[in-house]
C-alpha cells in the first residue's frame, strides 16, 4: 500500500473526499437515509430496517459517526444515533458551489 498524500490537498477537500468516502457503501447510504426518516433511532431499529446483522450496522454507524455524518448520544444502555446537521451543511455548500459552476451545456 502507498503512501498517502492527503497534506498536498486543501483542508476542505480531504474532508469532503473523507465524508464521499464514508457514503461509499449502500448500507451507509440506506442508514443515512432511515436516520433522515425517524429523526433518532437505536443501532436495534436499523437492523429491524435493512437486511444486515447486528455487528455489520455497527462497522457501518462506527464509519458514519467517524466521518462525522452522524452523531450518537448515550441513553440509557444504549446509543441513540442522528444526523449530524453540520456536516451536512458541509456537504450541502460543497455541492452547491460545484453545481453552480459546472456549465451550462450538452455533453455528447
Amino acid at each position: 500500500m502507498g503512501v498517502s498524500k492527503t497534506h498536498h490537498f486543501t483542508d476542505e477537500q480531504n474532508r469532503i473526499a473523507s465524508i464521499s468516502k464514508a457514503l461509499g457503501h449502500p448500507a451507509r447510504v440506506a442508514i443515512i437515509e432511515y436516520l433522515l426518516k425517524v429523526g433518532t433511532c437505536i443501532c436495534g431499529d436499523i437492523v429491524n430496517e435493512l437486511p444486515l446483522a447486528q455487528a455489520t450496522i455497527s462497522q457501518h454507524l462506527k464509519e458514519l459517526k467517524n466521518a462525522g455524518l452522524i452523531k450518537g448520544n448515550i441513553e440509557g444502555t444504549a446509543i441513540c444515533y442522528c444526523i449530524d446537521e453540520k456536516t451536512f451543511r458541509i456537504l450541502k455548500d460543497y455541492f452547491s458551489k460545484v453545481i453552480l459552476t459546472v456549465p451550462n451545456q450538452k455533453y455528447y
